[in-house]
């Protein structure tokens, strides 16, 4: 029977992650693993810690990730990518040379007689602050600006920002769960179930915290990150399983 697999955050290319190399290889040594028994991998955004697309040029580098990912696409695996708030300026690139199925929105799906709810999770945020990155970052005018700069300098620039910001959360420490009431998913989640009960799952990346909800017949599954958790959902026609990858085994959550 084969399986479909759910991942998110590895935020590949991050001038934070000491051993970017060997980064890249572990998250290409799992999609190698689960090649054979794959229906369908799900990526739910911020693979890349920076990712702009320009017309003729795309960045250099992920080699082994792409050619991974190419494939599984050639062997005929469906390889989702949905657009996180780290590379959300993705245009025809991943589509054309790698075979993936670009998603710019959350969507609900059915996989094996579930229904599933897939999104990075940023969308949700209730933060003013973010909000306001969010909104700046999706402007096409502002898009178009920086589409203006030689690559040199406006790639650089995102990676220093995205390293600024992944610095920061590792000196603060990433924001634990913070319960029902608090944690805009879940809040979502809640507001979509009163519409659309029959949702058995939602899947969210995006938080980097590992953590599972119940909410009566449906849950919420906080995908953790593939920086230092490792992280991925696996379903199949019996069950829906979150679980963490270590070194060419995987363990329950």
């Amino acid at each position: 029977m084969k399986k479909i697999y759910i991942l998110s955050d590895a935020h590949l290319g991050s001038w934070a992650i000491e051993h970017r190399r060997t980064h890249e290889r572990r998250l290409v040594s799992f999609l190698d693993k689960v090649k054979n028994d794959a229906s369908a991998v799900y990526m739910l955004g911020d693979m890349f810690d920076f990712w702009y697309e320009f017309k003729n040029v795309v960045p250099k580098g992920y080699t082994r990730f792409f050619g991974k990912v190419a494939e599984l696409t050639d062997k005929g695996v469906e390889v989702h990518f949905f657009t996180g708030n780290h590379d959300i300026w993705c245009l025809d690139y991943f589509e054309r040379e790698c075979g993936m199925i670009i998603h710019r929105e959350p969507c609900l799906v059915e996989l094996y007689g579930k229904e599933v709810f897939l999104a990075h999770g940023d969308e949700f945020s209730t933060e003013k602050g973010f909000r306001f990155l969010r909104a700046m970052f999706h402007n096409r005018f502002l898009q178009r600006l920086l589409s203006m700069l030689h690559p040199r300098w406006s790639v650089w620039f995102g990676h220093k920002w995205a390293y600024r910001s992944m610095i920061k959360h590792k000196v603060n420490g990433e924001t634990p769960y913070m319960g029902e009431e608090k944690e805009d998913c879940v809040k979502f989640a809640k507001k979509y179930l009163a519409t659309h009960a029959s949702v058995d799952c939602f899947v969210f990346g995006h938080r980097h915290i590992d953590t599972d909800v119940s909410l009566g017949n449906s849950q919420v599954i906080f995908l953790g990150d593939w920086v230092s958790k490792f992280d991925y959902v696996v379903i199949d026609s019996k069950a829906i399983e979150h679980k963490h990858y270590v070194e060419g085994e995987s363990k329950e959550v």
